[in-house]
């Protein structure tokens, strides 16, 4: 017989916990197009920039539209009941700040890795002021050292693998996950989307231009000079991570 606690077993919470200007938004937008999948779109941020004052675009706005005391986003979000077989949360791994972590026992976690020269050049043309703490490379060293210490299962994956072949990453996410792929993971229509957080406005503008994965990266931007030994800090925590990923 299905019980409640088999039939919760079954659902598969996903969280890519990734670094900003990756392609997270464009996988989001992916899982999206899942017949079975509901996606959330970071659900921590309100919680993150309260508990750091972190000055970001639209920062007062963000936090009163949103639930920003993180644990109650745990409990009501992350860990609350949902109507699909799926749901993806897109998670900024630096939105891990303030918060009992004992959630991730509870969900699939999936880190999205990216070359820091690309993370860096880009966010810089929308944050002036770039740190460690902003970009979250080497929290995500530090989460997956953490996972892997707690046996927790994570799977890391880089987004120029999916850039590169995007069917054959996706195949693979997937069955990393435990699910199944579905070949409308591949396109979106352009332009906002309903899953789009309040923020879309002051970072997505890129991606609202596409309607699937663009082959090869398309950022060729230099790291800017003041900006370069934290280039090379985070390509020690890239590698490293890479070294783990799923390959296409």
């Amino acid at each position: 017989m299905l019980t409640l606690q088999n039939y919760k077993a079954l659902k598969k919470r996903i969280c890519l916990w990734s670094s900003p200007r990756n392609i997270s938004t464009a996988l989001m937008y992916s899982f999206a197009q899942r017949s079975d999948t509901q996606v959330v779109d970071e659900p921590l941020y309100g919680h993150y920039l309260r508990v750091t004052g972190a000055d970001h675009p639209g920062r007062d706005e963000i936090i009163s539209s949103m639930e920003s005391d993180g644990e109650k986003v745990i409990s009501d979000i992350i860990l609350g009941g949902f109507d699909s077989d799926v749901l993806f949360m897109k998670q900024m791994t630096h939105h891990l700040v303030e918060i009992d972590r004992s959630f991730l026992s509870e969900v699939q976690n999936v880190l999205l890795i990216r070359d820091p020269k690309r993370i860096i050049s880009s966010y810089h043309q929308v944050i002036s002021s770039v740190n460690m703490n902003g970009i979250g490379v080497k929290m995500q060293y530090e989460l997956f050292n953490e996972l892997n210490a707690r046996s927790i299962g994570v799977t890391v994956i880089d987004s120029g693998e999916i850039l590169r072949d995007p069917g054959r990453a996706l195949q693979m996410l997937c069955e990393s996950v435990g699910i199944e792929f579905q070949e409308e993971m591949l396109s979106w229509n352009a332009g906002p989307r309903p899953e789009d957080g309040i923020w879309a406005k002051h970072w997505y503008s890129n991606v609202h231009q596409t309607t699937g994965f663009a082959g090869g990266e398309i950022n060729s931007r230099e790291v800017p000079e003041q900006l370069r030994d934290l280039y090379e800090e985070c390509l020690i925590y890239y590698r490293e991570l890479f070294n783990h990923s799923l390959r296409v």
